[in-house]
């Protein structure tokens, strides 16, 4: 797995002030969902790539993830836009009897308002219980089961993926094209702070890794020439210290939300109120593109430079601006 350093195309591309002045509509969208992460874990320095997105781009670190606050079904919830109670998914495990969610995702969007194709990298067997076959989107993912599986895997996952996709010969008939929509998973540092302390060399260890993975995949949109007309989104399903908690509280738990890149604005500290569920729409919106469905997913539109160019929203109307 390549290490960002200061010499890296990384630190060394164009800022999203850049992108963001020019108007850049995004032709990629890439989604980075962690899990353990949260302002605290910018502290001493292990998240140089994650803290330049969070200086350059737009954030909040309070935006409601869901109840349960559990691995399976948040990610149901991000992908289908849905609340637990909605889209079924209550427990944390693959079960292979409970078949996949009815409900259908952003990936299902994407290939309906614009053809759009997607490429998803899982890192918990568990997602396999959201792994739909569709000829779109196309899955690939490994697990603590596999001794072998670490963000370094997932990245040779990827560049694999996209060398087969820019060869001109595909694989099979699934790897035709890039695609316009990349999901990275990266739970390391949930999992070390839960096995070690959230103060423990192993969970700022594995805050770089995590980094570093991150930093890999920029790398390979510099690489390809796409950095400049990508948008980057970074959540996390659960918060740093968050993954102890069972729930019991008041509230909704609360996850960052970071948005950086083509036409994303700098520098911005998001006021609206944001929830994982809005991910999705967001998605679209960076793509420039809409769906007209019943969807409690809305575009968190306060981070785009420029205004859309048709007045419709995710969801049941005009409401749908109101958040």
């Amino acid at each position: 797995m390549a290490v960002t350093s200061p010499g890296s195309p990384v630190a060394q591309a164009p800022s999203a002030t850049a992108s963001a002045t020019t108007g850049a509509q995004a032709e990629q969208v890439v989604l980075f969902v962690l899990e353990g992460i949260g302002q605290e874990s910018l502290k001493g320095g292990s998240m140089p790539v994650f803290s330049r997105l969070v200086k350059e781009g737009s954030v909040t670190w309070s935006a409601s993830a869901v109840k349960p606050p559990l691995r399976l079904p948040t990610m149901a919830s991000l992908l289908t836009g849905m609340p637990v109670e909605k889209h079924g998914v209550t427990w944390d495990s693959f079960d292979f009897a409970r078949g996949y969610p009815r409900p259908p995702t952003v990936f299902d969007y994407l290939d309906l308002s614009g053809g759009k194709d997607s490429a998803i990298f899982f890192m918990d067997e568990s997602m396999y219980q959201l792994a739909k076959p569709e000829p779109y989107t196309d899955y690939q993912m490994c697990g603590p089961l596999k001794p072998e599986c670490s963000p370094a895997t997932v990245i040779s996952y990827i560049r694999d993926y996209f060398r087969k996709a820019t060869s001109g010969d595909g694989h099979g008939h699934a790897i035709l094209s890039l695609p316009h929509f990349l999901v990275v998973h990266l739970p390391e540092p949930s999992r070390a702070g839960l096995a070690h302390g959230w103060n423990s060399r192993a969970y700022r260890d594995a805050l770089r890794t995590v980094d570093s993975a991150i930093g890999s995949v920029l790398e390979l949109y510099g690489e390809l020439g796409l950095l400049k007309r990508t948008t980057v989104l970074v959540t996390a399903l659960n918060g740093y210290g968050a993954a102890k908690a069972s729930g019991n509280g008041a509230g909704l738990p609360h996850v960052p939300w970071i948005a950086w890149g083509a036409g994303i604005k700098a520098g911005k500290i998001i006021h609206q109120p944001v929830s994982i569920l809005d991910t999705g729409a967001t998605v679209l919106r960076a793509l420039g593109l809409e769906t007209h469905t019943e969807w409690e997913s809305h575009a968190v539109e306060e981070i785009f430079a420029a205004p859309r160019s048709v007045q419709v929203d995710m969801g049941s109307g005009a409401d749908a601006h109101s958040r």
